[in-house]
């Protein structure tokens, strides 16, 4: 009798690029595809025998199981699921260091291999790493199992994932397990560690930080800045085999050879993270923006005494600043307008899940295609690749958290009980992605509904700690404290609110105080306070729209089945009363001069969210032509 875990979909090995552009070594092997698989429903599974034993079922790596494109497709709750796979290491790795990365798995993992536990990781958004020295060596057989823990009621981080079984409202199918790419490395003994890259703007430099897991006397790290090519197009498909090469995230074209730009050397015997400084000649220099996504190759290599090189490791780096005026948010000295739109990053088979690289370049080019130059990248920590695909196309980003989960059900006045661990997560996404040019700002907390009172809250502390180790992390990027509701850092880089009422007359008005420092604030009711006063800060709209429209859904539903599909406000008759209702929302904040930005409400449908510029599966739905056409006039803001 088959089980029934059994896989119900083959597959080819799936996402098999490189998962990490910005860091790259020659040396590694992915471990996506069929893996053994089962579930743990009442997460006993540890006094059964699961670590031991062969598991029951298939699943296909690295999708959640309750995507169809991981071949099991159940969406009820999965307390806890195993993983297990045997791989033989590459005999050529010999006298290398193997590491295992998991660059996501929701929510608590355990792993195991050869039956020693190597590795422990709460959260489900960022990727941690297991050091295989002494458990396992190249050329040798190892068993790798994996057991995810995934609590239906616990405080955690967990974005959109319903708490609910079925979806409702904003939240969506919950993802499990293992759901970005898992791949082993080789790497020497004494390496280089990922690199912190600094563009300097002022100095025409880059400031470099290289973190070595050891020092020893005479040793080097040596930095070469090279020319690389203008970034592809937008709907290129730019992944790599399974088994990746050095010099992919450059961007060269097949035979090109980038230039020399700038070299240094600095000792690696001193500190544990080197400092080197990157200068780019006058004639050199070219700064990254939307208009002109310049990316500089770059190599990092760690040389012994001798001069010969023990480690090296292929990046990229782009040359842009952002800094604050008064109410004008800049980037590189000139006023952008950030024409933003929310993007959730889910796919009907795929869930948080890319199903392929393409498809995260295909939501950039369709997001540029309505006239959108960047996006919030909202209640989901994206995966790498995304980034990469921004920085070289251009794309800018807000850095976000999924903290959704916080909630505690204990009444408005102290109803946010974030845990230390949504500060621990959060440290590791902003490492991760520190030296993304794409991403623009971070926002660490999303619609922390409490009411501002005179005790100091779990919340309180919380968002204050996110954002002291946001900006402790990072002095070069503004931090938001918190997107919409509840502000409660007093020196927060800048303020928003979200806004979705629908007139655009009135919306305007709402809208209007900014420019005598009262700005739209979100409240309780009609005067609760959510936040502390605003203080002058650069301000934006960071949610509005949501624009109902899916009439093939609403007349299969009957009308206004908000279960089936919903957007804000009454779904417009038709599309032309779409059409004007998004160009006078839109237009209202072109207009404000104090305004340096907005972010509409949303890319794509998503389930039951019929509010998207294009359907779940991405196809079409409205003339984006004429989206674009009502965002692409000069905003106030811009002008001189």
């Amino acid at each position: 009798m088959p089980s029934p875990h059994a896989l119900a979909v083959p597959m080819e090995t799936p996402r098999p690029e490189h998962p990490r552009p910005q860091f790259v070594r020659e040396e590694w092997m992915s471990l996506n595809g069929e893996w053994e698989f089962e579930i743990d429903q009442a997460d006993s599974g540890l006094e059964r025998g699961l670590r031991d034993r062969a598991l029951n079922g298939r699943i296909i790596v690295p999708f959640a199981p309750e995507s169809t494109l991981s071949g099991i497709g159940i969406t009820d709750f999965l307390e806890a699921v195993w993983y297990r796979r045997t791989v033989t290491l590459p005999a050529g790795w010999v006298g290398r260091r193997v590491l295992l990365h998991f660059q996501a798995v929701d929510h608590d993992t355990t792993v195991w291999v050869n039956g020693v536990e190597v590795a422990r990781h709460r959260g489900g958004f960022t990727p941690f790493t297991a050091d295989l020295g002494g458990v396992v060596e190249p050329g040798e057989e190892m068993t790798v199992v994996v057991r995810a823990r995934d609590p239906r009621h616990a405080v955690q981080a967990r974005g959109k994932q319903s708490t609910t079984y079925a979806n409702s409202g904003v939240h969506y199918t919950r993802t499990t397990g293992i759901w970005q790419t898992v791949w082993l490395e080789a790497v020497p003994e004494v390496r280089l560690r990922r690199p912190r890259i600094t563009p300097d703007v002022a100095g025409s430099a880059f400031h470099l930080e290289v973190p070595l897991t050891a020092n020893r006397p005479g040793w080097t790290v040596r930095a070469v800045l090279t020319d690389a090519p203008r970034c592809g197009d937008p709907g290129e498909d730019a992944g790599t085999p399974a088994e990746g090469v050095a010099g992919e995230t450059t961007g060269q074209a097949a035979g090109e050879i980038a230039g020399e730009v700038a070299r240094a050397e600095v000792r690696a015997d001193l500190d544990l993270a080197p400092r080197v400084v990157l200068r780019v000649p006058t004639d050199r220099v070219r700064l990254w923006c939307p208009g002109d996504p310049h990316l500089y190759g770059l190599r990092l290599e760690l040389l012994d005494a001798e001069g010969g090189v023990v480690d090296g490791v292929d990046s990229y780096a782009g040359l842009r600043s952002v800094s604050i005026d008064g109410r004008a948010l800049r980037l590189n000295g000139r006023p952008v307008f950030q024409r933003l739109v929310l993007d959730q990053g889910y796919w009907p088979d795929g869930l948080m899940t890319a199903p392929s690289d393409a498809a995260l370049v295909a939501d950039i080019k369709l997001a540029r295609e309505a006239g959108f130059n960047g996006a919030r990248l909202h209640q989901k920590v994206f995966e790498e690749r995304f980034l990469y695909h921004a920085d070289r196309l251009g794309y800018l980003v807000w850095g976000e958290f999924g903290d959704w989960g916080a909630s505690a059900g204990a009444g408005w006045e102290d109803n946010q009980q974030p845990t230390a661990s949504f500060v621990t997560q959060w440290l590791e996404a902003v490492e991760r992605d520190y030296s993304h040019p794409s991403i623009v700002g971070w926002c660490p907390l999303n619609e922390t509904h409490q009411v501002i009172h005179d005790r100091v809250t779990t919340l309180d502390d919380v968002t204050r700690a996110m954002f002291l180790a946001t900006k402790a992390a990072d002095t070069t990027r503004p931090v938001l404290d918190a997107s919409g509701y509840s502000h409660r850092v007093t020196e927060s880089d800048v303020y928003d609110s979200h806004l979705y009422e629908q007139d655009p007359k009135l919306f305007a008005e709402q809208l209007s105080g900014l420019a005598d420092g009262r700005p739209y604030t979100n409240v309780f009711g009609a005067d609760v306070a959510m936040s502390l006063p605003y203080r002058g800060q650069p301000y934006f709209c960071s949610e509005f729209g949501g624009i109902w429209w899916d009439p093939d859904a609403a007349a299969s539903a009957g009308g206004d089945d908000n279960a089936v599909s919903w957007g804000y406000g009454a779904r417009p008759a038709n599309e032309e009363e779409l059409q004007s209702r998004f160009a006078g929302l839109v237009g209202a904040l072109l207009d404000n001069p104090e305004m340096f930005g907005y972010c509409y409400t949303q890319l794509t449908d998503t389930f039951q969210e019929q509010n998207g510029v294009y359907r779940f599966d991405r196809s079409r739905k409205l003339d984006v032509a004429r989206l674009r056409e009502a965002q692409s006039r000069p905003a106030a803001y811009e002008r001189p």
